[in-house]
Parts: C-alpha cells; structure tokens; sequence
C-alpha cells in the first residue's frame, strides 16, 4: 500500500493519497483545493487517481475536488446522503472499494454533517485489523466534530450531535484498538474544541484519552460536545455552500496583474479592498490608509476570512514574491476575486510615504501609562472565550475576531480603542479593521495579553 498524508499547518487541514503498488490504482481523500502536490506525488508512484472521496461538506476550506477530477478524469464520491450541483458518486453504507490488494470500506458516521464518512482502510483485502481508518471531523485527536456548523440547515446540533454519538460508539469504537485513526483536522481548527498538535493516533489510545469517548449516555454526549464550541469563523457558511457548487477552478499557477500604487489607490475608490499581507511591525511602520493588515506568516486564509467578505475585490500587498502564495491561500477559502498586487511594495511605499499612513503599537508598559495619564480607553479582548477564561485585562470587552464585523457597533467611536490578542497577531486584524471601518483612535497590544501578564506579574 501507498499512503500519504498531507498536512497544511495554516488551516490545519489533513488530506489523504492512498493506493495500491501492484495495480498503481489511487483515491485521494479530503484534498486542499490546490492539487500540484497530489498530482507529482501520484505521478512519482505511477499512480492513476480513480476517485477523489469527501468524508463531508466542509466547511473551513475549499475543496479541491473539482480540481481533481478535472486533471484526472477520477470520480467525485460523497456519502449517500449527499446533494450537490456536480455528478458525485454516493457511497453506502459499508460498501467495499477495492483498489487491488488494498481495500476500503465505507461506514455512515452522520452527526458532524448529515452526510458525513469514515474510511476504514485494509492493507489487503481480508486482514482482521485495518491498517487505519479516515474518520473525517467525526472524530479528531483528542476530540470529536463539533455538531452545530450545519444546524441552520434543517437538522439542530442536539440532534446531529445523537447521531454523533451512535456513529462514534458504533461505528468507529467497534474497530479494533490497534486500528490507526487518521482525522481531517489538528489543533487550531475551528471544527472542534481541544483538537491534538498529533495528527494520528489510534482508536485504543482515542478509547481512553478523548474526553467525548469516555463512558457516557446519549444526554451527557450532546450536553458536553455542543457546549464550549469557540465562534464560528465567519465564512464558514460561504465555504461549505460553495463545496456543493459547480464552481469555477482554480489556477494555482498564475500571479495577480502586478499594479502601481496610483492604480491600487484606483481600484481601492472603485470599492476594492486592500489586504496587506505583511508582519503588522511592517504593517504600522507604514501602509496605505483603510488597508486591512492579516499577515501571512499566521493563520492567514482564516482570519482574512473573518474581516473581508466572499464578494470583496481583494488587491494585494505582499512582501516580495509573496502574491501568488497570498492568492492561492485565499482561494483555499474561496476567496478568489484576487484583482490586482502591488508591485515591488517595499520600494513603492518609501517612494511615496505622502501615500502612507502609520499605525499605533502600545507595549505593555505604554498601555499602562497610557490609561492612567489619557482619557480610558476601550480594551477590546479579540481572543476566542476559552482563551479569556484564562484571564483577560481588567475592564477589557470580549469580542473575537470572528465576529467583529457583526458586533462593530458596539465598539465606541468616540473613546480611544486598544484591541488585543494573545500575541499581537490578531489585534493587528483588528485594529486595522476598526481604522477601516471610520475609527480615528486605534491601536493594538504589543505582545498581546501574554507581554500584559508578564508585566503585571513581575
């Protein structure tokens, strides 16, 4: 057997390339929406894709399967419960897909998403134990998919989270413990509450270590998966319709139409929205005004996606050779109206500092003096509710980033602002989009509450 996984840190997404060496027959599995490494990888093994199998809608990222089945021809296959815009393939309910040697079956495990699978994968067709089993986001390291992401759609998360229940205890915790569990998500992913860093596991080592799998009835299941969940990243609507759409695909290999700064400034008055990529230390030492600041060294299709909207005309600002990465990233969300990027920023910018604005970083000790010698400003917390239970500035108001556009009116405009994060990642996002948005007194926590609580506890 032949089998890959894929990590992609920045939306911490794991995909699958599993096949067979004696007929060189592959399926890929939950793939990211841009396909080149699938491809040399199945071209370097003599492989020939058949199916591209999703163990549900997503809902954090575009898939690529359109893409695939495009360059090779293979099969788009969902759970039986599926409707889509495009031709699938519906998978029952412990159907067999021989690839040869190596076989996989199909087990039904609704409760993330009604239509939502797991793969149990044999090295050879026959063996008792599976050599591991795709279990989607029904069930992660240290977790289980959490029930809520699709509730608007006819189902209620009570309810998706008893068939999660059933699914788990039936359908997966019935396999034996040496079978290896291989999930669609790791820590940082939105999907679940207290993912693992680890991207595999086992189901014994799931059996008595993941809080959700502990011996419990059906009532104590949904109470203690549907509460706690962090707020949903606000495209995460956009992107799991636009996974059941016949959509158009995506061209990993071509940059944004390089543009001045003159031409930038036009596109940004016709109603396009600037994003600027860089560290927010490059960000505040000067940027053209009513940019957007998501770096993209951090979780940058993510938070981008929670302070643009899908139908925004984007222009970047990328640090050098950076353009076709920010557009492929964005597109892994289905960000894709990329218009425009500005060529050579560093040198535009100093060759028109009259362009320019600066923004205000505060380091600790700046913020103290601050609210004792200046009018109080409004402390604005943009971490998720489980980072403030662990602590949070006195006085500060808890809005996380995900739903700041919604909630932007409860942001004073006539008080000073201080938005602050964890690190001073996201107050960056923040801070540049409240100044987007007509406030005139931002600025951001150097170091966020971590340089905070090292200030007060020393």
């Amino acid at each position: 057997m032949i089998f890959h996984q894929y990590f992609l840190g920045c939306l911490s997404h794991a995909s699958y390339l599993v096949g067979d060496e004696s007929t060189r027959r592959a399926m890929v599995v939950d793939p990211q929406r841009d396909i080149s490494g699938y491809l040399a990888d199945a071209e370097a093994a003599g492989l020939e894709i058949e199916r591209v199998i999703e163990t549900h809608f997503h809902a954090d990222f575009l898939s690529g399967h359109l893409e695939l089945s495009e360059a090779t021809g293979a099969s788009i296959c969902f759970g039986a419960q599926a409707e889509a815009e495009f031709p699938i393939e519906r998978l029952a309910d412990g159907q067999r897909i021989s690839l040869g040697e190596v076989e996989v079956e199909v087990r039904a495990t609704p409760g993330h998403t009604p239509e939502s699978i797991s793969l149990v994968v044999y090295e050879r067709a026959g063996d008792e134990v599976p050599y591991g089993v795709l279990t989607g986001d029904t069930l992660f390291i240290g977790d289980v998919g959490r029930p809520d992401l699709t509730a608007t759609e006819g189902a209620s998360a009570a309810e998706l989270a008893r068939h999660l229940y059933h699914s788990l205890r039936e359908q997966l915790l019935t396999l034996p413990d040496e079978t290896r569990v291989f999930p669609a998500h790791g820590a940082g992913s939105a999907c679940g509450k207290s993912l693992s860093n680890e991207t595999s596991s086992t189901i014994g080592q799931q059996r008595y270590t993941n809080y959700a799998l502990a011996p419990m009835d059906e009532s104590d299941f949904v109470h203690i998966v549907t509460e706690g969940q962090p707020l949903m990243p606000l495209y995460f609507p956009y992107s799991a319709h636009r996974n059941k759409e016949r959509r158009p695909l995506l061209d990993e290999h071509h940059r944004p139409a390089a543009v001045s700064p003159a031409e930038v400034l036009e596109l940004q008055a016709s109603g396009a929205v600037v994003l600027d990529t860089r560290d927010p230390s490059d960000f505040a030492a000067g940027h053209l005004p009513g940019s957007l600041n998501v770096g993209l060294t951090g979780r940058f299709a993510e938070y981008a996606g929670d302070v643009l909207r899908p139908d925004d005309r984007i222009v970047l600002v990328c640090d050098a050779d950076h353009d076709l990465e920010a557009k492929v990233r964005l597109a892994r969300i289905g960000f894709d109206d990329v218009v425009a990027a500005l060529a050579d920023p560093v040198s535009a910018l100093m060759a028109h500092p009259e362009l320019t604005e600066r923004s205000s970083r505060l380091t600790a000790v700046e913020l103290v003096e601050r609210r004792r010698d200046s009018p109080d400003p409004m402390l604005l917390d943009v971490r998720n509710a489980g980072e403030v239970a662990d602590g949070a500035i006195a006085g500060s108001v808890n809005i996380p980033l995900a739903g700041l556009l919604s909630r932007i009116d409860e942001v004073d405009r006539h008080r000073p602002v201080v938005a602050y994060c964890a690190s001073g990642y996201r107050s960056s996002i923040a801070a540049s989009a409240l100044a987007r948005a007509g406030h005139g007194d931002v600025s951001d926590l150097l170091g966020g509450f971590s340089a905070w609580r090292v200030l007060v506890e020393s």
